[in-house]
C-alpha cells in the first residue's frame, strides 16, 4: 500500500448508557442505546466501507455497542479492546490511531465524548456538504458517527489534515 492511499477512519460514539450505581466505566447500555447501535452498525454496513480494524473502548457500554453493531456487517474487522480509548484526549488519540499499521485502510474506531467529537473537528480540515454543520449544532450525540478521510501514512495523521466527509446520528 502506498504511502498516500486514501485512508478512513471512522468515530463512533458509543450508544445512550444508563446513569446507574455502577462505576462510570462499567455503565450499561439503556433501552434507547440497545436500540440505537444496531441502527448505527447496519448504516456503516450499508456504507459499503469494510473495515480493517476495530478499535474499541473496554469501557461496558462501548463494549455493548460494538456487540450490537458489529451483527449488522458481512465482513467482521479484527478488534482491538483498547483501555487507553476510556477518557482519551485529543493528544492521546492521535497517538493511539499514530500506532495503527500501514496495511490498515479503514479504521473504526468506537470511544466516548468528548473524544470522538474532538477528534473529528479537529482532524477536519474540511468537510463535504453540511457535515461540519451539522456535527457542531448536534454536539456528537450517542451512537452517532463522523467518518474523516485523509491521504498518507497513519503516522501523518494531525489536526487539519483530513475532510470530513460523513456525520451521521440516530435521528437522521
Amino acid at each position: 500500500m502506498s504511502a498516500d492511499t486514501p485512508r478512513r477512519i471512522v468515530l463512533l460514539r458509543h450508544a445512550k448508557a444508563e446513569w446507574s450505581q455502577e462505576s462510570d466505566h462499567e455503565r450499561p447500555l439503556a433501552d434507547r442505546g440497545r436500540k440505537d447501535a444496531p441502527v448505527a452498525g447496519r448504516r456503516l454496513a450499508d456504507s459499503g466501507t469494510v473495515f480493517d480494524l476495530a478499535l474499541c473502548s473496554t469501557a461496558t457500554r462501548t463494549r455493548e455497542t460494538w456487540k450490537l453493531a458489529v451483527h449488522e456487517f458481512a465482513q467482521r474487522p479484527r478488534t482491538v479492546y483498547e483501555e487507553r480509548l476510556y477518557e482519551a484526549s485529543l493528544g492521546e488519540l492521535i497517538a493511539l490511531f499514530d500506532e495503527t499499521p500501514d496495511d490498515i485502510r479503514n479504521l473504526l474506531v468506537i470511544g466516548h465524548n468528548p473524544g470522538m467529537h474532538g477528534a473529528a473537528d479537529a482532524l477536519s480540515g474540511g468537510a463535504e456538504g453540511d457535515a461540519l454543520a451539522r456535527m457542531t449544532k448536534d454536539g456528537f450525540p450517542t451512537a452517532a458517527y463522523a467518518v474523516v478521510e485523509f491521504a498518507g501514512p497513519w503516522k501523518s495523521l494531525e489536526p487539519g489534515v483530513g475532510k470530513l466527509v460523513e456525520y451521521w446520528t440516530p435521528n437522521d
